[in-house]
């Protein structure tokens, strides 16, 4: 009975969503279903448009964009899906993931949590260990970024940052938005505090080395990757990466390990969606990360990945019309993590 429903399970989730197991009419109504969401979420139009990094509040705020793409490369867009914006927090995975690949989970989790903050993404405040409460939030990102080849120049870091999170998208172009890094550098003021709290406390892993001059080359590296420019298409396929377990869709290439994946996946249901993760996970229940330009990924492991943008923002710093839209997405074809068949 019990290897009869959880072939239920896996049976009903693979049937809706998994373009090589099911015949291309069974793909054409799970695209229509998903265009009805999304025309749905069209009505959705509180929030307002993030206005404290100067370049963001230029953004208009009707735009409606969704992609998605498959494990297996296919791919299907919605609305406004060329329009440009800034990663802004959706940078955080990547670069942690990156991280993860490259010194392992042991090494930089002796400098940044894992548990949900409770607070603001960008308060200043540690856990009780003296240490970032995780990586998605601004303190955990920016200790986070201190590890990337902390001994090479900041040019070649940040290239070194570009480049692995261009494999994430297949090799599809990833572009850098100098205007909205140069009015994070200048108005970035709570950041700049949080990386001399971070120092004061001692919380980096070179922390008695880094001299003022290094604490805001750092900063400008974090702005720097906040600040990379996409669209739904191109983040959809990053988050499609995630999806396969580290793989590219396209080539087939293994961008990063298994394990940095789970890793990653975890703190992104966990802590993705700021300080309304925990009823992200209550009435959604899947790894997901949003940024204050507006813009949010999805990942339904083994599945596929999902890239939305809209500009309004709720209370949270979350994208009202993503939010609302990941709601609706679960409800339809019941895939939280803990859905039971319904028999």
């Amino acid at each position: 009975m019990l290897l009869n429903r959880l072939h239920h399970i896996c049976f009903v989730k693979a049937s809706h969503f998994s373009s090589s197991v099911v015949p291309s009419t069974n793909w054409e109504k799970l695209i229509r279903e998903i265009g009805l969401i999304y025309e749905r979420c069209k009505k959705y139009e509180a929030g307002e448009v993030a206005t404290y990094i100067p370049q963001l509040r230029n953004a208009d705020p009707k735009l409606w964009a969704i992609s998605l793409m498959t494990i297996d490369g296919k791919t299907a867009s919605w609305g406004e899906s060329k329009q440009k914006f800034c990663l802004q927090s959706v940078s955080k995975p990547f670069t942690y993931a990156i991280v993860l690949n490259d010194l392992g989970d042991d090494h930089v989790h002796r400098f940044v949590g894992q548990e949900p903050s409770g607070r603001s993404f960008n308060d200043i405040c540690l856990d009780k260990n003296k240490k970032p409460h995780n990586p998605m939030i601004n303190s955990g990102a920016i200790v986070v970024t201190s590890m990337v080849k902390p001994e090479w120049t900041n040019y070649k870091r940040f290239d070194f940052i570009l480049e692995r999170m261009r494999c994430f998208a297949s090799g599809n172009e990833l572009t850098f938005d100098n205007t909205t890094f140069l009015s994070e550098c200048e108005t970035g003021h709570q950041n700049y505090a949080i990386a001399h709290y971070l120092k004061q406390n001692n919380c980096y892993p070179a922390n008695d080395d880094l001299s003022n001059d290094d604490l805001m080359e750092l900063l400008k590296l974090y702005f720097m990757h906040c600040s990379i420019q996409t669209d739904t298409e191109v983040l959809a396929n990053m988050a499609a990466t995630l999806a396969n377990g580290g793989i590219d869709p396209i080539n087939q290439d293994r961008v990063i390990s298994t394990k940095a994946v789970q890793n990653t996946l975890s703190v992104m249901f966990s802590c993705g969606m700021y300080d309304n993760s925990g009823q992200m996970a209550f009435k959604v229940g899947l790894p997901a990360k949003s940024g204050v330009s507006g813009n949010m990924v999805l990942v339904i492991p083994n599945v596929m990945g999902i890239s939305l943008y809209s500009p309004r923002l709720d209370v949270y710093g979350n994208t009202v019309r993503g939010v609302k839209f990941a709601e609706k997405l679960v409800d339809t074809f019941r895939l939280m993590t803990f859905s039971l068949p319904i028999f």
